[in-house]
């Protein structure tokens, strides 16, 4: 079957055909003849199985060859990452028409996007929270959109953002097209679809067979040292086979950890976090798509934007927090029905998450295997060429330091010079004390650091009980001063 069997027009066929793009997937097949005829639509597929263009064919081609100026479709996701992808897919689909498409999303600078949408853009794709900034600020209208399109609908929820897309569906026309498409459905998502949608059909694009994982991708647990993990995936790096590869951390400062720890064994790596700019987001991920850098170390917060069609190996430097995570962590691999290998090392108290995530996920590994760097079994798993070690390239050279004034290599120098720092070291004395007068005279205050010295170590004058003593040391008798005769 192809996208012309789909009653998808020509221009659109030869778009994606230029791209090598000739044959739907299960999940497009299935919803793009219902789009087309603006069937409610709730789509149920697993990540990286093509719902992008399920639903943004029948947008693109319902719009016609040459719309009218003005925002007349809809598409809301989560995630910044994700909103770029979707737009570079729509723009790459209609780029034998007329239509625009824009991206609105946090981060970036107001303007272009305003601009865009000024200049008539057909197609938004936003985030909820920079839509309704433009919205409450009367810079973008909804009140002509004809679809929209709720993308990773679970996601949405995950992140608190439901209420915020209830607000834009109320500010669009209630007869409007509505498509949701979600690789869970959660009981809440169901709600919201059941609130603004209209008798929508829903389609399961997955085979009953295959289970909750998908069957072209291979998965390798592991229980891990933290101190060895870095040296695992360094020799990992190293498999036979090993393209672009995708590392999740829990924390932005373990991701921008092991962006140095990599670089300095040899490996060109990239990162992508909430730390970084937008702008700096951007650059990394495109980087990685370019080929530039072939691993990208992100947060989950980046994870469902990194659509890259040759991506291999999925490595879960600490295990996620539950199954629905796990899932759209290791769906950035195995995508376009390609193969891929998802890596999961297991800290010893993290064996709870693991558990959960092996139950809900039916895997079948209550207890993974312990494994270090040096195990054969390491080797084997994951076809990395024997005697593979954890560097290719030589350890940086620490920066030389100069050096410090009066280092053990100056001990050969003249006697005067050191007599002259031993003076200029000497608080109390005068400037030519010599080195047996400072040390008895540190015998007899005993320092200035322990209570009994003539000044504190800042300078300042010494409590009375010091006074006393001071005055002792230089020939008084020690009993009191009598008054004066009166």
């Amino acid at each position: 079957m192809t996208f012309r069997d789909l009653n998808i027009d020509d221009d659109i066929v030869a778009a994606l055909e230029a791209k090598g793009i000739t044959e739907p997937f299960p999940i497009q097949s299935q919803t793009i003849p219902l789009g087309l005829a603006k069937q409610d639509i709730i789509g149920q597929a697993k990540t990286g199985t093509g719902k992008t263009f399920g639903f943004g064919l029948p947008v693109i081609q319902s719009l016609g060859r040459d719309p009218e100026p003005g925002v007349k479709a809809l598409i809301v996701v989560p995630t910044r990452e994700l909103c770029v992808q979707v737009a570079e897919d729509l723009e790459l689909a209609a780029s034998n028409r007329s239509t625009q498409v824009v991206a609105i999303y946090g981060g970036k600078a107001y303007e272009g996007q305003v601009e865009a949408i000024k200049a008539g853009a057909q197609i938004v794709v936003g985030t909820p929270g920079r839509l309704l900034d433009l919205a409450g600020q009367r810079l973008l209208s909804l009140k002509d959109v004809q679809v929209m399109v709720l993308d990773e609908a679970d996601k949405m929820l995950d992140l608190g953002f439901l209420p915020d897309v209830e607000k834009l569906f109320a500010q669009t026309p209630a007869t409007r097209h509505t498509m949701l498409f979600s690789a869970t459905m959660p009981g809440p998502v169901v709600a919201l679809a059941r609130r603004f949608m209209n008798r929508p059909i829903h389609i399961r694009a997955n085979n009953p067979d295959e289970g909750l994982t998908q069957a072209n991708i291979k998965h390798v647990i592991y229980r891990a040292h933290a101190l060895d993990k870095d040296e695992v995936i360094a020799r990992i790096l190293q498999a036979r086979g090993r393209g672009k590869t995708v590392i999740f951390t829990r924390t932005k400062r373990a991701a921008s950890k092991l962006v140095e720890e990599l670089g300095d064994r040899g490996f060109n790596a990239g990162a992508v976090h909430g730390d970084m700019s937008q702008d700096a987001r951007e650059r990394s991920m495109a980087a990685f798509k370019a080929g530039k850098k072939d691993v990208l170390i992100a947060t989950d917060v980046a994870a469902r934007g990194i659509d890259v069609d040759d991506v291999t190996h999925v490595i879960n430097h600490t295990v996620p927090d539950d199954p629905e995570t796990y899932l759209h962590r290791a769906g950035r691999t195995g995508r376009a029905g390609k193969t891929g290998i998802a890596v999961t090392f297991v800290d010893w108290d993290d064996l709870h998450k693991w558990g959960l995530i092996n139950r809900g996920l039916d895997f079948g590994i209550p207890e993974p295997v312990e494994t270090y760097s040096s195990s054969p079994h390491l080797y084997t798993d994951l076809d990395i060429p024997e005697g593979t070690k954890g560097r290719i390239a030589p350890p940086k050279a620490p920066a030389a330091r100069p050096p410090r004034e009066g280092n053990a290599s100056d001990a050969g120098s003249s006697s005067g010079s050191s007599a002259s720092r031993r003076r200029r070291r000497t608080r109390g004395g005068s400037g030519g004390a010599s080195t047996a007068e400072g040390a008895s005279a540190r015998a007899e205050g005993a320092g200035t650091h322990d209570g009994k010295g003539a000044e504190h170590h800042d300078g300042n004058a010494a409590p009375a009980k010091r006074r006393r003593r001071r005055r002792r040391s230089g020939g008084a008798t020690g009993a009191p001063t009598p008054p004066p005769a009166g």
